[in-house]
């Protein structure tokens, strides 16, 4: 897949209806999503628990495009192949979940697979600094990980603007997770941010019967973050 700058919106199934995520997922890309994001959660690194190797491998046959594994687990290397093998597009883990994230990085790319590093609010733009020319993509969240619909956190726009200054040309994405909506998509696009992830505020009031209000929220926020953006 080449490279394009331009602004992504990436839902995120964890807000979708869990006994019916084959047609959440195959509504929400035919309603305008440009990447599906799959938050794994361990039940120690965050205080949740989510999906398993084999269960975004049932994912991966509903998913036509992108698909965006984002592992909140800790320890992280030991579970990288087998959600390569899954059929992860890209995977992101965490600075904050092992001692090693250069390594961490490499183990992704082994897999053949895009590599991404995410950073939590209290983690500095600098633990990323020495690694990103190993990185397809940076991720910012802007909650801390665990939970779908929380406030987004402000202080994290000045983080991601000083991120797009050091990445410069470099064709590494810039990610955010957490509290995305319209109001808050223009923010982050302009602090330099091309990929937005959005849970609740995508499937909010939609569902796979009424897939068309899907449509609705992913414009919605597209279309604030374009603006800004510029």
């Amino acid at each position: 897949m080449s490279f394009e700058r331009n602004i992504k919106i990436a839902p995120s199934i964890l807000s979708a209806d869990f006994a019916d995520f084959g047609r959440e997922i195959r509504a929400v890309e035919a309603q305008g999503a440009d990447w599906v994001h799959v938050d794994v959660m361990d039940g120690h690194f965050v205080p949740n628990l989510t999906f398993g190797p084999p269960a975004v491998k049932a994912f991966r046959p509903h998913v036509s495009g992108f698909m965006d594994v984002h592992l909140m687990i800790a320890p992280v290397d030991p579970y990288i192949e087998a959600y390569a093998e899954a059929g992860a597009d890209l995977i992101t883990a965490h600075v904050e979940s092992g001692p090693h994230p250069h390594r961490t990085l490499q183990a992704i790319r082994a897999t053949g697979k895009k590599a991404g590093l995410a950073l939590n609010p209290g983690t500095p733009l600098e633990a990323v600094e020495y690694v990103l020319d190993l990185c397809d993509l940076v991720l910012v969240m802007t909650v801390n990980p665990g939970f779908g619909g929380q406030k987004f956190i402000h202080s994290q726009l000045d983080k991601a603007a000083r991120l797009r200054g050091m990445i410069g040309d470099r064709p590494i994405h810039i990610q955010v997770d957490g509290g995305i909506d319209p109001n808050t998509a223009p923010l982050v696009a302009k602090a330099g941010a091309d990929v937005l992830v959005a849970g609740s505020a995508v499937f909010r009031g939609g569902t796979v019967e009424t897939a068309e209000v899907y449509g609705e929220n992913i414009r919605a926020i597209r279309d604030a973050a374009v603006a800004a953006a510029g």
